[in-house]
């Protein structure tokens, strides 16, 4: 049976998506920190954050719905708080210059806010508490998304899939990272489950009538649901609260309905926390992080799975062998630069 995945070297995957995006404006800056943002995706083992989500920016701009030029605005707003105008454009520029502002808070103070404003939200956010955990820092990430998802007991979309995403720097070695949504599947993770014609697992979502349903299909038509029931719920209501009216931006029923059927990406703000361990603890900070690493041993130890591991696993094999894309995909995302 003919493999119906290529593979492309890591380069080659930039090189396409950047390809893509520069034949339909995007200024250069964008297209560079958009295109790393999907490598990393697809590099990491997240096909659901790689190269698919060209399809969702693509839909934003042929819509008309993200600035395709806008220069982010980092304003020092407080002490302890940074500001990011992102201008209507793509989140990963905004977050790229903002985060030096957002580091040196967090070194003078110990613990620094940054609110990214007004950016189209497409990506994973753990590359983001990776960067700010590469800096020594502890790093959290929050952001809404399109109301796709009921909450608890419900049966109509409320709630994004609002993923909550967490970085702990390690002395001898890569971060301890975590991202997950907040809802019982990624959105991408749907998509790709109805582009492939694969049931979902159960408790995923609902159909239109507020049914249980394993049709991918069917929960795109209907109600994503919350992970954990009334817990996940709760924790999707703390991300619309702490990255839309706290930070003065959109809830996930705002971004949908700007969306307008257009399928594009999220638009709304995104809340980034880093904690310095070295003003929290002082000349404590050694011994303390020390003690975190009984932890991560502990885990690893009884054959635990410990998040990030097989990130940096499928990391250091995609650098080497590369990583395999759907052919379908691909010829989508090649017919975009016709």
């Amino acid at each position: 049976m003919m493999d119906d995945r290529e593979r492309l070297t890591l380069d080659e995957v930039h090189e396409l998506v950047a390809s893509v995006l520069t034949r339909h404006g995007l200024a250069p800056a964008h297209v560079e920190a958009c295109a790393d943002v999907m490598t990393a995706g697809e590099r990491d083992g997240g096909g659901s954050h790689g190269i698919f989500r060209l399809l969702m920016c693509m839909n934003s701009i042929r819509a008309g719905k993200v600035s395709l030029d806008a220069e982010p605005v980092v304003e020092d707003a407080a002490q302890g708080i940074v500001r990011v105008d992102a201008g209507g454009a793509f989140a990963p520029l905004a977050f790229r210059r903002g985060l030096p502002a957002l580091v040196q808070k967090a070194r003078e103070v110990g613990l620094a806010a940054m609110a990214v404003n007004d950016c189209c939200h497409f990506a994973a956010l753990f590359p983001e508490v990776e960067a700010i955990a590469r800096e020594g820092l502890v790093g959290f990430a929050f952001t809404p998304s399109h109301a796709w998802v009921a909450p608890a007991g419900g049966s109509r979309p409320l709630l994004g899939t609002n993923p909550i995403a967490f970085g702990w720097p390690r002395p001898a070695g890569d971060p301890f990272v975590f991202d997950f949504a907040t809802s019982a599947s990624a959105r991408g993770e749907l998509e790709l489950h109805r582009r492939e014609d694969r049931p979902t697992p159960p408790g995923w979502g609902v159909d239109a009538s507020g049914t249980p349903t394993t049709d991918a299909a069917e929960i795109l038509e209907g109600a994503m649901l919350p992970f954990g029931g009334h817990k996940g719920s709760a924790l999707s209501l703390m991300v619309e609260l702490i990255a839309g009216p706290l930070i003065g931006d959109l809830t996930s029923v705002d971004s949908i309905a700007y969306d307008a059927g257009a399928k594009g990406a999220p638009l709304g703000g995104e809340l980034l926390l880093a904690i310095d361990p070295s003003r929290m603890l002082g000349d404590g900070a050694p011994k303390h992080l020390a003690r975190a690493e009984a932890i991560f041993e502990g885990v690893v130890s009884q054959g635990a799975r410990l998040p990030s591991l097989r990130r940096y696993e499928a990391r250091r094999k995609s650098e080497a062998e590369g990583v395999l894309i759907p052919r379908k995909l691909l010829d989508e995302v090649r017919a975009m630069l016709v």
